[in-house]
């Protein structure tokens, strides 16, 4: 028997804990630092996810066989290095690799040198010159942060003055730090957008079902954009043949592009696409797990999260089989994300849902016994089923909480078609 170690303590590494601790091999899954809502199937330790020598440390005292980073963050500062010169088993990309999502400019590079599709584009350290070629462009205008900015980092409007401000609020005012000192501005992309994860080692690529994530905070896709208010999957407007030009052309060209650029990927590289009448073509490369797409690919997994990272890890072929079921998953976010927000609001009633619905906690703590809100986005309540959709919004209604908000069009399509 085995333990494993989750780096985080959002939506995304309850998921992987969740699906982790099912596995008969596993015998303890701990989370670091993880949060109230995962005690039930992971016992927490209180290390700050970004203290990679104490987690070393706590790996080695207490034997764990397996350690997956969750966050981008943790990634690009080296966790994966770390743990490899100590000579431990953990299941991500190197520095360099997670570069594929740190540097926004590096992902461009790298598909311009592999042919792999994508918007075009032009990268600006100047805010002068990054003006003067916005002022070119057609609109909508798209505009991303260089570096990691927590989903929050991308504008896409219509207005060229909204477009300047962001510019300014990004490379003059630094609202992202140092992530938003360069800018990357690119062709705006129509079409259907679904999120391709795959295990990856080296040149291996093994893909996952596919999801299509809701960014904008509102019904109808309206207001800011945030890290996502829902998933589901599958996904039935995007073709097969478009799957399969997705994991030719875009998903193995990057497995293969990394090692050729000596920065060979280990992990899960998630592609943001988007269905164009041209094939499929890269809006934005992850390189972990998606949030909150990791809460409705996972459930549909009917293989052994453990031993399918094991075996990767260890050369084989992975034994990969998923349900054809369907699944909607509903971010409830504090009022206010993603902008400012306040903390602390109790939740009643999860209590009373029925145990076929899927709970995992974004950010949640307990105060005086009672379940409270710790975050922006709190929650995602997920439902498996041909009813999943309907059902789903049946069991959030149970849920109070006078400082939630949550989208009631997430998963109109899967399964629900007439419903959009």
């Amino acid at each position: 028997m085995h333990k494993v170690l989750v780096v985080g303590s959002g939506g995304r590494e309850h998921a992987i804990a969740w699906k982790i601790s099912q596995s008969p091999k596993v015998s303890k899954v701990y989370v670091a630092p993880g949060n109230a809502g995962m005690e039930d199937i992971a016992t927490r330790v209180p290390i700050s996810q970004m203290d990679f020598t104490a987690l070393a440390a706590f790996v080695k005292t207490e034997g764990i066989s397996l350690t997956i980073p969750g966050p981008e963050a943790i990634l690009a500062a080296g966790i994966v290095d770390h743990f490899q010169k100590e000579g431990l088993a953990i299941f991500g990309p190197t520095r360099d690799a997670a570069m594929i999502e740190g540097s926004k400019s590096f992902a461009k590079d790298l598909m311009e040198k592999y042919d792999i599709p994508t918007a075009a584009h032009a990268t600006f350290s100047d805010y002068p010159a990054a003006k003067a070629y916005l002022k070119t462009q057609t609109p909508p205008f798209v505009l991303k942060a260089d570096g990691l900015a927590e989903g929050k980092g991308v504008v896409i409007t219509d207005s060229l003055e909204e477009a300047d401000q962001a510019l300014k609020d990004m490379m003059q005012n630094i609202r992202f730090g140092e992530a938003g000192k360069t800018v990357v501005i690119e062709e705006f992309l129509e079409g259907e957008e679904f999120s391709y994860m795959a295990f990856v080692k080296s040149e291996k690529v093994y893909p996952m079902v596919i999801a299509q994530d809701h960014k904008r905070a509102f019904d109808g896709d309206t207001g800011p954009n945030t890290g996502g208010m829902g998933a589901y999957s599958p996904v039935p407007q995007i073709s097969k043949a478009m799957l399969t030009a997705a994991r030719r052309d875009i998903l193995e060209k990057a497995a293969k592009g990394m090692v050729q650029e000596g920065c060979p990927f280990t992990g899960i590289l998630y592609a943001g696409l988007i269905a164009t009448d041209t094939g499929p073509k890269v809006i934005e490369f992850n390189a972990r797990f998606g949030d909150p797409e990791t809460e409705v690919v996972l459930p549909l997994l009917e293989s052994d999260l453990y031993t399918v990272i094991t075996d990767i890890l260890a050369d084989k072929t992975p034994d990969l089989a998923w349900s054809k079921e369907h699944i909607t998953g509903v971010v409830m976010a504090s009022k206010g994300y993603p902008g400012k927000y306040e903390t602390g609001a109790p939740i009643y009633g999860l209590e009373n849902l029925s145990p076929e619905t899927l709970v995992f906690h974004f950010a949640t703590n307990r105060s005086n016994g009672n379940l409270t809100t710790n975050g922006g986005r709190v929650l995602l309540i997920a439902r498996k089923g041909q009813n999943a959709r309907d059902e789903l919004y049946r069991e959030i209604e149970k849920i109070k909480c006078d400082n939630l908000f949550y989208r009631n069009d997430i998963g109109g399509r899967n399964g629900n078609l007439d419903k959009k």
